[in-house]
C-alpha cells in the first residue's frame, strides 16, 4: 500500500465510508505494519513524523499481551486505536501538510514553531497543537489557542503568534494567563513556563493581556525596549514599531515599567489601577498620567476611540483595522489632533463621518483610500 493510498483509506474509515473489502485491507495492514518501516520506505516529512509519533505513543498505551496479538480480536483494536488517533489528530496533520506547502498570505494568521515551520491558523476551526518532539501540547479552538497546564519541561520552546491586519486572536498561555492580540500584532512565548524562571513573552503590536497569579514567578512582557513586570494583573500594551512611544494601560493589580539602552536602566515607574505609563523611544523617558482605561482597551470590543490622537496615528490604526491602504495628500493634516469614536462600522461609514464632521475629503480607489 503506498503513502497516499494508506492515508486515503483511513481517512475514509474514520469517516465511516469504508466498504467490507476495503475495511479488511486496512486491518490487515494494521496488524502487518511496521512503524520503522513507515520513516524509511516512505520518506517521512517532518510533520508526517510527528503524527507517527504520536501513532506510536497510543499504540504503546494498548500494547496487548503477546498470547493474544494474533487473535482477531486484537486486528479490530489496533484498526479501531488507529481510528481514533486520525479522529484526534489527521486534521491537525493535514493543516500542518497543507501550510508547510502553502505561502502564508498577508491576511493569513500564522504560528512559528521553534523550528521556524509556519502553520496557517484557520479561524473557524479545532485542531492539535504539536511540540518538537510531536507531543500535544495544546489545542486550537476557533478563535482561541490554549495551551495545556503541563509541567516537568527541561527545556524552553517558543512559539510565535502573528496577527495580520485587520482580524484579532486569543491565546491561552500554559499557566492560564490570557493574551488578546489585537489587528497587526506578533506575540513569541513558551509552550510552557520553566519552573524556578520568570515567565516572560515577547509583544510587537497591541495585546491585552490577564496575568495569572503566580508569586514565585514574576511575568515580564518585553515590548521592544520596555519591560513590563507584574505578578497577577489586567494591563494593555500598545508598542507598534512604527509609533514614537510605548504604551501600557493599566486596568488591574500593579505593574513596574524599566526600560534599557546601550548602557545601562534608564528608569523605573510604577503603575497604578487608572494609569498610562509613556515610554519615549527617543530619549528613553517614561512619565505617567491618569486616565479612563476604557477607551485604550475598546478595540477588544470592536470599537475605535481616538483621544487627542495626531491624525497620521488615526491612518495607522484605520489600516491595521480594516486591512486597508490610506493614502494622505494633505500634509497639514498629519500632526493635527482629533477626538473621535466609532461603534464596530465599515471603514467607509468611518470616512463619512470623518467627512461630516471634520470636513475632510476623501476618494477610494478598491482598497486603497486617498486623503485630498
Amino acid at each position: 500500500m503506498t503513502k497516499t493510498e494508506f492515508f486515503k483509506l483511513l481517512k475514509k474509515f474514520e469517516e465511516g465510508n469504508c466498504s467490507k473489502s476495503e475495511e479488511k485491507i486496512l486491518h490487515n495492514f494494521c496488524e502487518e505494519v511496521q512503524i520503522k518501516g513507515f520513516e524509511e520506505s516512505w520518506n517521512m516529512s517532518e510533520k508526517q513524523e510527528a503524527h507517527i509519533r504520536l501513532f506510536r505513543r497510543i499504540m504503546a498505551t494498548v500494547e496487548a499481551p503477546q498470547e493474544h496479538k494474533r487473535k482477531k480480536g486484537y486486528v479490530w483494536q489496533i484498526a479501531s486505536v488507529f481510528a481514533g488517533l486520525i479522529a484526534a489528530g489527521y486534521i491537525y496533520w493535514q493543516i500542518s501538510s497543507t501550510s508547510t506547502l502553502m505561502v502564508p498570505t498577508d491576511d493569513a494568521i500564522t504560528l512559528e514553531l521553534e523550528d521556524g515551520s509556519i502553520k496557517i491558523i484557520e479561524e473557524n476551526t479545532s485542531t492539535l497543537i504539536l511540540g518538537s518532539n510531536g507531543n500535544i501540547v495544546g489545542k486550537q479552538n476557533n478563535g482561541t489557542l490554549v495551551y495545556d497546564k503541563v509541567q516537568g519541561s527541561k527545556e524552553i520552546e517558543y512559539h510565535s503568534l502573528k496577527v495580520p491586519y485587520g482580524k484579532k486572536f486569543q491565546l491561552e498561555l500554559s499557566d492560564g494567563s490570557l493574551a488578546y492580540l489585537n489587528a497587526g500584532s506578533t506575540i513569541k512565548y513558551p509552550i510552557q513556563f520553566l519552573k524556578g524562571f520568570d515567565r516572560q513573552v515577547f509583544v510587537q503590536g497591541e495585546a491585552f493581556f490577564e496575568v495569572a497569579k503566580d508569586s514565585s514567578h514574576p511575568f515580564i512582557v518585553n515590548a521592544d525596549q520596555l519591560d513590563i513586570e507584574v505578578l497577577g494583573t489586567k494591563f494593555n500594551v500598545h508598542a507598534y514599531g512604527e509609533d514614537d512611544s510605548a504604551e501600557v494601560v493599566l486596568v488591574e493589580g500593579s505593574v513596574g515599567l524599566s526600560s534599557k539602552n546601550r548602557t545601562a536602566i534608564v528608569q523605573n515607574l510604577v503603575l497604578k489601577p487608572g494609569q498610562k505609563g509613556s515610554y519615549k523611544k527617543d530619549d528613553h523617558s517614561m512619565s505617567s498620567m491618569p486616565v479612563a482605561t476604557d477607551v485604550y482597551t475598546s478595540w477588544m470590543q470592536g470599537k475605535l476611540v481616538f483621544r487627542d490622537m495626531p491624525f497620521q496615528n488615526i491612518l495607522k490604526k484605520l489600516e491595521r483595522r480594516y486591512d486597508v491602504t490610506i493614502i494622505n495628500e494633505n500634509p497639514k493634516l498629519a500632526k493635527e489632533k482629533f477626538n473621535a469614536s466609532f461603534d464596530d462600522i465599515t471603514i467607509a461609514k468611518v470616512f463619512e463621518s470623518l467627512k461630516k464632521y471634520h470636513g475632510i475629503n476623501y476618494s477610494v480607489s478598491k482598497d486603497t483610500i486617498i486623503v485630498k
